[in-house]
Parts: C-alpha cells; sequence; structure tokens
C-alpha cells in the first residue's frame, strides 16, 4: 500500500501542491480525533468483540492499508524513495501488530484509555505542526 500511494502520489502532486499541508492537517486531525472520540467513550458503549477474527479483522485490515496508502502518498509529497521505508513499514507492522494481540489486553487493562488519548493528541500535535511551519513560510 505504500507503494501504491506513492506511485499515486507522484502523479497528482503537481495538481495539490498548494493545499498538501491542508491535506496532511485534515487527515491527521481527523484520524487524531477518532481516536479521541473512542478513548472518551463510555466502556459500555464498547462491542466487546474479538479483533482477530471475523468482521472486525477485515476493517481493521483495510483501515491499516488507508493509513499505509497516506504513508506513500505523503513519501511521494516529500521525494522520498518507497522502496526500503516500504520494507521497515511492512516487517515493523508485523511485528509491533504480533506483539500487540499478545499483551494488549493486558495493557488496556492497566493503562486502561491513557495511550489512546495520548496517541491522538500526539496526530493532531503534528497535523498542527504542519500546518503551522507551512503557513509560516
Amino acid at each position: 500500500m505504500p507503494v501504491l500511494g506513492w506511485l499515486a502520489g507522484r502523479t497528482v502532486e503537481a495538481h495539490i501542491r498548494e493545499v498538501d499541508h491542508w491535506i496532511a492537517f485534515g487527515l491527521l486531525a481527523f484520524v487524531g480525533g477518532k481516536m479521541l472520540r473512542a478513548a472518551g467513550r463510555d466502556e459500555r458503549d464498547a462491542s466487546p468483540g474479538d479483533p482477530t477474527r471475523g468482521w472486525m479483522l477485515v476493517v481493521l485490515s483495510i483501515a491499516t492499508s488507508i493509513d499505509a496508502l497516506a504513508v506513500g502518498l505523503s513519501m511521494a509529497f516529500l521525494q522520498v524513495a518507497v522502496w526500503l521505508p516500504s520494507v521497515v513499514i511492512g516487517l515493523v507492522a508485523f511485528a509491533f501488530t504480533a506483539g500487540g494481540v499478545l499483551v494488549g489486553a493486558r495493557v488496556g487493562r492497566t493503562l486502561g484509555r491513557w495511550p489512546e488519548v495520548v496517541g491522538g493528541l500526539v496526530l493532531l500535535g503534528i497535523g498542527v505542526k504542519i500546518l503551522v511551519e507551512h503557513m509560516a513560510g
């Protein structure tokens, strides 16, 4: 997916160069906002499900693929080579997914919603930083 995003980005870069910072900000704000909203939900509203089976796995796989596509698109805008980062992304994603499945439930019970809140705030901060840097010159 990063390679497909990179190829798409190379073809549309010239057309959206003037608004790429707004696009980056919007995507990061959207994902960060979703994380914060999910962290703020009442636990009774959350449906317990096994994310390693069925439709939940399909939905999570698609979401991860869209993220990787966005990374590839960003790399095209930054005019960065895509091949080595794509291999690294795949290996790291595999390792963290395997580790997350093994320890995720225990960490979630221990830390609660704080990791999701921190992650959402970090993404929003990165989006604001991109926007401010571009607007400042």
